[in-house]
């Protein structure tokens, strides 16, 4: 396998599958069956995962909501969303620990980095919920700096495409798809790879980021063993 240690980030509409809100459990389940697939290759897996299913903040706060109270809302349902993932995980036979930024003893522990590596180093799948425990911060950037904090070799993004995209392909026909493209590309064409405060850490930090479809089975083990899958921005 090409790497040792992937952080891949789920967007909450990805659990979506084919419902126009809240979770698919078939699609969950897909996706765990293809993280165990990897996992049960060796390699140490963390995920953090959005809530746009659910709730997003930006979206509440366009309608009146204070943004700082629909951030926390979002925070929430991003735990809701990992608790389903680790359910179908667990379902599966895989050892996981769930950490949230927003302290929920009840039901998860707290994030504290060196458990998290310690979880990866004994054989666990570790889950990140709540974002970065921040309002103003999408899960986009709290993938960045989880992966940077337990020093992922990359940051694999599972979308509903397969790559980055002149434009938005389910919009424009004649939008192309990029290979491999730089930071420095993302930035001058404005392309919607992950939020900017996400990309600038990954640039900093010379972490490469890989957008590919989640939703077809198979995608990340083929990434996992060093295929060309997707779009690499490094």
């Amino acid at each position: 396998m090409k790497y040792k240690r992937i952080l891949l980030k789920l967007s909450g509409e990805s659990l979506m599958g084919e419902r126009q809100y809240g979770i698919d459990n078939n699609r969950v389940l897909q996706y765990a069956h293809d993280i165990k697939t990897v996992f049960d290759a060796g390699i140490e897996i963390a995920v953090v995962v959005g809530g746009g299913n659910i709730f997003r903040g930006l979206s509440a706060e366009k309608s009146g909501m204070e943004r700082a109270q629909a951030d926390y809302m979002g925070m929430l349902a991003t735990v809701i969303n990992c608790m389903a993932l680790q359910s179908a995980l667990e379902g599966i036979g895989v050892e996981t620990r769930l950490q949230s930024a927003i302290k929920m003893e009840q039901i998860c522990e707290p994030y504290i980095r060196r458990r998290a590596m310690t979880h990866l180093e004994t054989g666990r799948i570790v889950i990140f919920g709540a974002g970065t425990g921040n309002p103003y911060f999408t899960t986009d950037t709290a993938a960045s700096l989880r992966a940077i904090e337990i020093k992922a070799d990359v940051v694999l993004k599972g979308t509903r495409v397969d790559g980055i995209y002149t434009a938005d392909p389910e919009k424009d026909p004649t939008a192309t798809r990029y290979d491999e493209i730089s930071f420095a590309e993302v930035y001058a064409k404005g392309l919607n790879v992950m939020d900017m405060t996400a990309i600038t850490l990954c640039q900093e930090n010379k972490l490469p980021i890989i957008v590919f479809d989640m939703n077809k089975a198979g995608n990340f083990e083929r990434i996992a063993n060093g295929e060309a899958i997707g779009t690499l921005v490094r």
